[in-house]
């Protein structure tokens, strides 16, 4: 406890890794590395089998620099239901280990280096598509939409689902269908993963008052929703090879990952224990989500669709 109170008394004795990592955490590791996945994945299916080192590099940097300034100030506006949940009351910002100014200015860098380096080396689109994803998280959803709407999580998914958009788009410099599939893919896959986290977090957030469906409306309609939204996501995934853009090596795994994950999701009806269960659920989304990112990597048609698409967009 003594240390709690008196944060500051070791400083003097930090290494420059121990000062940095309150830093670091303030960005959200796991968030960035699960986006800087699926740009990889949304960038060599645009790519199909042709590689430019440098735009791949100020494409990945470019989103998770981005990302990075979004979830500082997602934890500066944050702060006040921090301190309700046991998961997050040890953050910086609840503390008071990092002031307030020294976030925004933190967030601010990382965002003016992001979107930089996308609009420098990237296309107008990815640029566009980056800000569209940070309006809607830092804007909509932590500002207004976390605290008082139920709706929140399905506004908030288009902005999980930028990333792999950002990645296609810095590419292609065009919104097709390829790029409108992975937004619906990518959506529909952030709600059962969401809601899961939701239902095994949920004493935390009903702690902090934040409406997300299992707390506003119970976990069995939470349960409906993520069974739903499991088969949306198994659909819309298998869409990217029937519009041609990766092969069948891409179906096979997608529709194998998404039935699998679709079964456990159908077990949450007979269980006993819904925190374990959501736990399965969250645990095997990532798993599903990095299985597609590669394979839309390795399986893409691209090359073989781009004279379709130029006739589209010509």
């Amino acid at each position: 406890m003594d240390h709690a109170q008196h944060p500051h008394q070791h400083d003097a004795g930090l290494s420059p890794q121990m000062a940095l990592k309150p830093y670091l955490l303030l960005t959200k590791p796991g968030i960035i590395f699960g986006n800087f996945v699926t740009v990889i994945g949304g960038y060599f299916l645009a790519a199909g089998g042709r590689f430019e080192p440098w735009l791949f590099l100020a494409t990945v940097l470019g989103a998770s620099l981005v990302v990075a300034s979004g979830c500082v100030f997602n934890n500066v506006i944050d702060r006040d239901i921090d301190v309700h949940m046991a998961r997050t009351q040890s953050r910086a910002m609840v503390t008071g280990e990092i002031s307030i100014p020294i976030a925004l200015l933190l967030g601010c860098l990382l965002g003016v280096a992001g979107f930089g380096l996308l609009a420098w080396m990237t296309t107008p689109l990815a640029t566009g598509f980056a800000a569209f994803g940070f309006a809607i998280y830092v804007g909509a959803y932590s500002l207004y939409l976390k605290r008082h709407s139920v709706y929140s999580t399905l506004i908030g998914s288009l902005s999980g689902a930028s990333p792999p958009v950002i990645g296609y788009c810095a590419v292609t410099g065009q919104f097709d269908l390829g790029a409108l599939l992975l937004l619906i893919i990518f959506a529909m896959w952030q709600m059962p993963h969401s809601y899961a986290i939701a239902i095994f977090r949920f004493d935390d957030y009903a702690s902090a008052s934040i409406p997300v469906l299992p707390v506003k409306s119970g976990i069995a309609v939470a349960k409906q929703h993520i069974v739903v939204y499991t088969v949306l996501f198994v659909i819309a995934s298998v869409m990217l090879t029937v519009a041609g853009y990766t092969g069948w090596a891409y179906a096979i795994v997608a529709i194998v990952a998404g039935v699998y994950w679709l079964g456990v999701t159908l077990k949450g009806y007979r269980t006993t224990n819904d925190q374990a269960w959501a736990r399965k659920v969250f645990g095997i989304s990532i798993m599903v989500v990095t299985a597609l990112s590669v394979m839309m990597s390795v399986d893409s048609r691209m090359p073989m669709a781009e004279p379709l698409l130029s006739l589209v967009s010509g």
